[in-house]
């Protein structure tokens, strides 16, 4: 598309090398390199700071002469080195071990963890271990001055201090264990003929970057690598590796959003090597089933380029037999390839509403593995059996090769199901009635979950519309219907099916799991929704209360407040190899077996779905993953976090940029938040979310009753209560910090 050659990044280096670490700087053709590592000190100003930095980024305790050789001490110093350990032994900072090793003491006063800074300066570090006779959850506050030249997300060591207001607990910064970022994204100005210097676009960064003029225009956005972060002040060294653009341009904020989160969107020559290799022919391999013959259909939304799963059902006595079929994506993603380390490392594809970062190749994602109609693919197939009511009767699964008879739409199938829409249902007259039988077997499925316990969450949503020209055309409410709903329930019939059977053959595997939520979380909820004068159901807390309560608000303006609030009480689902259940859905096993063009996890399961497939002796059943299944869970837990985070930050930025073009207009929303300084305020249809100041409750003098969750006039007695609808106009819109701030009408 023009608009997309037209805000492409311009980039001053090669592609990223596989397997380098995200954030990793890249050398500039004919500059200087990036920042490497310190150099050992070779005449070090031996101190106790120096030796608690080495010993707290060690693994195992070391010896002395494994200190000496970290540091590279000169022979003078060995004695200065011995006496300094027997000092801090008797401080209680270090333990030395039977075998005359050292390591940090854990009742020392010192505790490693992650530094949030604050944009004025200050910040907290959250502890990854409590000390001794303190909880792990509570935050140490640190002043500017003992930030030493750590950076936000840093993760660092830090000795409590004395002193505090009150029961704040204080630290200084000792040492930064862990840089979270080699590289900034920011903007950049002409300073002289020959420096500029870059604005970090996230200002918990609160310093910029001296940098030598570049190719850079003035106020372009680029990506900035830090030269010497050792003098930890407001003006540091480094040196451009990128240029993005204008950041005017909506594309440009989300490159910019992807460098700053670190996000891996290059693949390497050698992946792409070994892509162009991989062989296109359909084979029937032993063991893979031909369901050809089977009427398959994709169902998805219009824009929609990768096609992972596929459906088809079939009259049976007394019920239905459903064909759920995901691309076989194992078969061409084999471990240890440079292709799956970096889908691996990817994680997830991340979906922004003018582009995407897949997970695999396009030539993987949009075209081999993509169950395009009328082509044969290979896939993964789910065979289940239900009756009438829906009741599991049977299931099995297998390799397959399949040939889909239709891209379908959740606006087609939802015309042609429930509107009866005729000229629709001559078009695709060979699966009409395939789709009336999908609809019935999809509604008898939510039936039996809703019973059981299942939380109907539906939340709300916004869509961004992006127009040809790369515009912001709209915000709207996105539809959901009856297709939708189907598909949903075919994905978790075949995921909780194919994690009851990996369990049942008590099969290490990575389970999609949801712990319940915290008690004094779910009181709070409760707090909170009664204050809205919810007459809420009685009895325990469990998931069919949890559904209950969505359902007293369903279809007003409070179900995405209160649907959010959920939410929040909620603890968030992940990966593991430990089956807990998943609370939401009142399984008892669940998994993720439905998207491995877009999910690794997926990919995971596929290849122990496999193995378990594979016959006695041909490599397979009873061979343990090569795959750390725990720290596997850990890690893509994670990157789907920071997927949602990435995701969650453009679609921020896209309605900031969207409410600035709407200054001064009126709209309605309602109260979602009261606190001392005003309001939050949802806006309905659109679901973005401003402040009210209390400065800008200019008619009365506002007091706040945080009981209640209201701020009351003490004069004219109006209230402002959570949950209430409230007329607001935009006042102003801050694109760099993306707040939006809105009147009362």
């Amino acid at each position: 598309m023009h608009a997309e050659k037209r805000m492409a990044p311009r980039t001053n280096q090669p592609k990223r090398k596989a397997h380098r670490p995200p954030g990793g700087v890249r050398r500039r053709p004919g500059g200087r390199p990036g920042p490497r590592p310190a150099a050992a000190p070779t005449l070090p100003g031996l101190d106790e700071d120096i030796l608690l930095r080495l010993l707290g980024d060690q693994p195992a305790p070391l010896s002395q002469a494994e200190i000496v050789k970290h540091l590279a001490l000169p022979p003078r110093y060995q004695k200065m080195l011995a006496t300094l350990l027997t000092s801090l032994c008797r401080q209680g900072l270090l333990t030395r071990t039977p075998g005359a090793h050292y390591r940090l003491a854990p009742g020392g006063g010192l505790v490693t963890g992650t530094l949030s800074v604050h944009p004025k300066g200050f910040g907290f570090v959250t502890p990854m271990d409590a000390p001794p006779g303190q909880k792990i959850g509570k935050d140490f506050f640190v002043s500017p001055r003992d930030l030493a030249s750590a950076m936000h997300n840093d993760r660092v060591l830090v000795r409590l201090t004395q002193g505090g207001r009150g029961d704040r607990r204080e630290a200084r910064v000792v040492a930064v264990l862990a840089r979270a970022a080699a590289l900034l994204v920011g903007i950049y100005t002409a300073t002289s003929r020959t420096y500029g210097m870059v604005t970090p676009e996230d200002d918990r960064y609160p310093f910029t970057i001296r940098v030598a003029r570049a190719e850079a225009q003035d106020g372009e956005a680029v990506v900035v690598a830090i030269s010497d972060f050792s003098t930890g002040g407001r003006e540091l060294p480094g040196h451009i590796v990128e240029v993005l653009g204008d950041p005017a341009d909506l594309l440009v904020q989300t490159e910019m959003t992807i460098r700053s989160m670190g996000l891996p969107h290059r693949f390497s020559a050698e992946v792409a090597a070994e892509v162009a290799g991989l062989d296109p022919a359909i084979t029937m391999e032993p063991g893979r089933v031909d369901l050809r013959a089977v009427p398959h259909v994709t169902i998805d939304g219009e824009t929609a380029r990768d096609f992972d799963d596929a459906v088809a059902i079939e009259e049976k006595k007394g019920g239905w037999r459903l064909y759920v079929s995901i691309a076989d994506v194992g078969h061409y993603v084999r471990p240890g390839t440079a292709l799956d380390q970096e889908a691996y490392q990817r994680g997830t594809s991340v979906y922004f509403p003018n582009k995407v970062v897949p997970m695999l190749p396009e030539r993987l994602s949009n075209d081999l593995c993509s169950l395009v109609p009328g082509q044969d693919r290979l896939a993964f197939t789910a065979i289940i059996d239900f009756d009438r009511k829906g009741v599991r009767q049977d299931m099995r699964f297998t390799k397959s090769v399949i040939n889909s008879r239709h891209r379908l739409t959740y606006t087609k199938v939802k015309a042609m199901v429930a509107d009866r829409d005729a000229t629709l249902l001559a078009t695709y007259a060979d699966v009409a009635s395939d789709l009336t039988r999908m609809a019935a077997l999809a509604g008898q499925l939510e039936k039996r979950r809703l019973a059981r316990g299942s939380i109907g969450f539906e939340i709300p949503e916004a869509a961004i519309v992006i127009d040809d020209q790369g515009h912001i055309a709209a915000v709207r409410r996105l539809e959901r219907n009856l297709a939708h709903k189907l598909i949903e329930e075919f994905m978790l019939a075949a995921n909780e099916a194919v994690a009851e059977a990996l369990a049942t053959r008590q099969t290490p595997t990575l389970y999609r799991i949801h712990e319940e939520p915290d008690a004094l979380k779910v009181e709070e909820f409760a707090t909170f929704t009664a204050s809205l004068g919810l007459r809420l159901p009685k009895g325990e807390h469990d998931p069919a209360w949890f559904g209950k309560v969505l359902a007293m608000v369903a279809g007003t303006p409070r179900e995405y407040l209160i649907s959010n609030l959920l939410l929040r009480a909620m603890q968030r689902a992940r990966y593991s190899p430990d089956n807990a259940g998943h609370f939401g859905l009142a399984a008892e096993y669940y998994t993720h077996f439905t998207s491995p063009i877009r999910r690794y996890p997926d990919l995971v399961v596929h290849r122990v779905l496999a193995r378990q497939l594979a016959p006695a002796g041909k490599g397979g059943r009873g061979r343990q993953p090569a795959l750390d299944l725990a720290a596997a869970g850990l890690f893509l837990s994670d990157r789907e976090r920071k997927a949602m985070e990435a995701e969650r930050e453009v679609v921020d930025k896209l309605k900031s940029r969207f409410m600035a073009e709407h200054l001064g207009e009126t709209f309605e929303g309602i109260i979602s938040g009261v606190a001392g300084f005003g309001l939050f305020v949802e806006l309905l249809d659109t679901f973005i979310s401003g402040a009210v100041a209390m400065t800008d409750l200019t008619d009365d003098y506002y007091q706040l009753d945080e009981k209640h969750h209201r701020l009351i006039g003490q004069r004219g007695n109006r209230v402002f209560q959570l949950g209430d609808l409230v007329r607001v106009k935009v006042a102003s819109v801050d694109l760099r910090r993306r707040r939006i701030n809105f009147v009362p009408v």
